[in-house]
Formats: structure tokens, sequence, C-alpha cells
């Protein structure tokens, strides 16, 4: 009995890379890898210089509300030195699954700070809503970690909401050190990262793939005007389907209890 090859190019997958020996798969990855450890030597290097940012005094007696009251700012950081907050966005009066479909991502990816925690780092999601609406969201949501409205707060506690931003803490003073939106925040999403190790990617419409490759999903109902590639895991319908449709939601909504398709989203003209 014969076997064909594996480098024989009548096996090849049509939209597939080529079929090669072990040994030829491994010297490509070695290729690769020394492109990925410069790539890691430079985030280092990018992270070294954030540590040498300057920093922005603040009042750190400004009072947020919490679950119970309002509270001062620097009750935030738990007796810790340090904080990272998400800042949240929020749509007044819309329901649960007409929040913010990018940042029900990110929060949904900081359930548990414990490993935080045990670096002297604590963790909360600052948001403008009214404190009774961030209630039943987080309720509905699950979520573990605390949620404050920042509601009518000046900067730099309620600012540039759809951020991740850092504060350090000298006794009862305050300092702003860090902040980043758009894709500086995608570290904190886990997700993100093993799927740009995986063979499809991401799946989303920018990215550069191998002629073939599975298109990315498109949206069912339009967005900005037309039916572009979307960022799928915002927001699908009940079957998993990339959509902005009436009946849609953000993806970790539908493991939540009750979480059935609608007719609306209760806002119109929901902004993206």
């Amino acid at each position: 009995m014969t076997t064909t090859p594996p480098n024989d190019p009548t096996t090849a997958l049509p939209g597939r890379p080529p079929i090669v020996d072990l040994a030829t798969w491994q010297t490509a990855r070695d290729a690769l890898l020394v492109r990925e450890k410069a790539h890691t030597r430079e985030g280092d290097a990018l992270a070294a210089a954030r540590r040498r940012l300057p920093m922005v005094e603040f009042d750190g007696r400004v009072e947020v509300v919490g679950p119970d009251s309002p509270v001062p700012f620097l009750d935030l950081f738990q007796g810790r030195e340090e904080l990272v907050v998400y800042k949240h966005l929020w749509y007044d009066g819309a329901p649960h699954q007409g929040q913010c479909e990018g940042c029900t991502t990110t929060a949904w990816h900081v359930k548990d700070a414990v490993y935080l925690n045990a670096r002297g780092v604590s963790f909360a999601v600052l948001t403008t809503g009214r404190p009774d609406e961030v209630a039943s969201y987080v309720e509905f949501m699950g979520y573990t970690e605390p949620w404050y409205s920042v509601r009518d707060v000046d900067a730099p506690v309620g600012d540039s909401m759809g951020s991740i931003t850092c504060f350090l803490r000298d006794g009862d003073r305050a300092f702003l050190t860090y902040s980043t939106t758009g894709r500086g925040n995608e570290p904190v999403n886990g997700s993100l990262g093993l799927l740009d190790m995986t063979p499809y990617g991401r799946r989303e419409g920018w990215e550069d793939n191998p002629e073939g490759w599975p298109e990315a999903p498109r949206a069912g109902a339009p967005v900005g005007g037309h039916g572009a590639p979307i960022c799928w895991y915002w927001r699908t319908d009940a079957d998993g389907n990339a959509n902005w449709g009436p009946t849609s939601r953000p993806v970790p909504q539908w493991t939540r209890p009750d979480a059935i398709p609608v007719e609306t989203l209760g806002r119109h003209g929901h902004h993206h």
C-alpha cells in the first residue's frame, strides 16, 4: 500500500496554504518566531515607556456612585496603590441588549480581577449610566467586579468612555498615569489573542488573509448605510449570526437567563 506524500501538490486544498512535511513547516515556523520575538521585545519597550509617562494629579475625594451610595474615588483603590478602570459607554433608557456591544466585549473579559489583586492592583468599571439602570444591567450580565456611575463627574475620572485608564495612589493623593481606547483595549480581550493564533484568525473584514479564506461575516442590517463586514463578536442573533438587526444583542448576553429575541432595541438610530 502506498500513500500520497504530504507535499504532493495533488493533496493541496483549495483556498488553503500549501501542505508540507513537518520539517518544512518547522523551518517556516522558526522564521516567523524571529518576527514574533521582535514584536514581544518591542512590546516590552513600550511597556517600559508607559511606566515612565508623567502623571496628572487630581482630587481623589471626588464622589462616584456605587451600588449603595456615593463614595470618594479613592475608595475604588480598595486600599491598594494601583487601579485599572474600564470606562463603559452607556445609552440612557436602552434595554440590556441595547447597551454598547464593544464595551460589553471588554467588560466581559474582566469578570474576575483576582490576578490583578494579587499584584496590588484593583479593578472597577465606570459608566455614565444612572445608578438604578447600571445595577439592573450588572445583575443581568452576572458581573462580579464593582461598577460605579460617574455621571456628571469631570475628567480624568468621568471622561473618555470606552477606554482603559490607570491610576496610582500615594496616601490620599491620586494620579492619572495612563489611558488607551479603540484597539488599545484589545489586551483585555484574551479571546482575540487566541483567535489571532488560529488558522482563520478573527474573521474580520480588515484582516489580510490568504486567497480563498472564508470571508468575514457581513451585517444582516445596514451598518453606516451599507452591509459592510463587521466585528462579528459584538452582536449576534439567537443563531450566532453576526447581526445588528432588531433581535440581536451582544454575544455574551445569549448565555444569560431570559436572553430571548426582542422586537426592538428600544433606541432609535442606535450608535455603533
